[in-house]
């Protein structure tokens, strides 16, 4: 029998997300002159920072290559961010063995086809309820 997800969030004591339609609405505005905003909830960013005060592990891989986004997960203080990650599953492998983490420890939460490959590899898979099928 599987596990629920409440037995396997037991064994989490990482978090890893994708940033664009996960920690922001998926929106992205353009200024007039060419440069990329997003919008990022600041409940998400209070969430992040307590799971970190407690000892969880945060980690970002994105696609995307927003230095504003960086400072702002960098000034709540997550330590792993990967912008421009175009190959998810490689740095997801890679950040496990810098870690010595298992699978089973990792929440993975994205939206889209690019974090499939790497969903796949964590313990506790999950999306926005918006995501790609």
């Amino acid at each position: 029998m599987e596990e629920s997800y409440k037995t396997q969030l037991k064994h989490i004591t990482t978090f890893v997300f994708d940033v664009d339609g996960v920690l922001t609405d998926g929106l992205v505005l353009v200024t007039s002159d060419g440069e990329l905003l997003r919008k990022m909830n600041v409940q998400d960013g209070y969430s992040i920072k307590t799971a970190i005060q407690k000892g969880y592990h945060i980690c970002i891989i994105t696609g995307g290559t927003n230095e504003g986004v960086s400072k702002r997960l960098q000034g709540l203080g997550v330590k792993d961010v990967f912008l421009g990650a175009h190959d998810k599953k490689k740095i997801f492998s890679e950040y496990l063995k810098r870690h010595s983490l298992s699978p089973e420890q990792v929440l993975y939460m994205g939206d889209d086809i690019p974090d499939i490959p790497a969903m796949q590899m964590a313990g506790l898979p999950c999306a926005p309820l918006n995501a790609v099928p």
